[in-house]
């Protein structure tokens, strides 16, 4: 017991005095986490748009393959990535593997399901309301996609921050692809899982604060957000 208060008094000096480590790893991991999130929500937030908008023939495949992908396991993204990123992969010429690239590409890939999951459900019901409006005014899908993605833009925020909360704890993807090199590929997930291994329970206990505050905050935001579309605020 005295070693966990231990652990804890020195997590706390190194988040009161901001140590260099600490803080290198919590940048690094926000940079890419935050680019993931950047590139998926560009992707994945059109498609809800299509998905709603559109009727095609394999609509409904690709809305049931999408919310399956969302249980998709991150360690076999992680092993997918790096098989096309190896060597002897199609995109070994690269050199993206053990890089903070090939983290956000694993990131990304795990993501976009779940964000456009969660866009395509909130636009749907927006079009049921909209679709009547839009179609009379001989809008095209191109605009009546940008309308519903205006309109929807908090709930679309939800969604992103959703992606952002399953991006920031990720490790087992991120472990695979990035391999935990110290200064270079450490981020908050596997840098917690290196320092238990350890020992050293005060660094391990500083980053976890940090991502419990971050999925805190997270959490909090969409709280936030959904309380102001209830009221329609904003």
């Amino acid at each position: 017991m005295a070693d966990i208060w231990d652990g804890l008094s020195q997590a706390w000096l190194l988040l009161i005095g901001l140590d260099p480590d600490l803080v290198e790893i919590i940048l690094r991991s926000l940079h890419v986490t935050l680019t993931a999130l950047v590139i998926a929500s560009a992707i994945a937030l059109p498609l809800g748009a299509l998905l709603a908008v559109r009727r095609f023939r394999i609509r409904r495949l690709t809305i049931a393959v999408l919310n399956a992908l969302m249980g998709l396991p991150p360690v076999v993204v992680g092993l997918i990535v790096y098989i096309c990123l190896s060597r002897s992969g199609p995109f070994g010429v690269f050199g993206l593997l053990f890089t903070p690239t090939a983290m956000t590409i694993a990131q990304v890939i795990i993501i976009v399901p779940l964000i456009a999951s969660i866009a395509h459900q909130a636009l749907r019901e927006l079009w049921s309301d909209y679709h009547d409006l839009l179609i009379s005014l001989n809008t095209t899908h191109f605009q009546r996609m940008m309308a519903l993605l205006w309109d929807g833009r908090r709930a679309l925020l939800t969604a992103s921050l959703a992606g952002f909360g399953r991006a920031i704890g990720e490790v087992g993807a991120i472990m695979v692809v990035g391999g935990n090199i110290d200064h270079h590929t450490r981020v908050l997930t596997t840098a917690i899982a290196l320092e238990t291994g350890k020992g050293d329970f005060a660094l391990a206990l500083a980053l976890g604060f940090v991502l419990i505050g971050m999925a805190i905050a997270v959490n909090l935001t969409i709280h936030w957000l959904t309380q102001t579309e209830q009221e329609g605020r904003w």
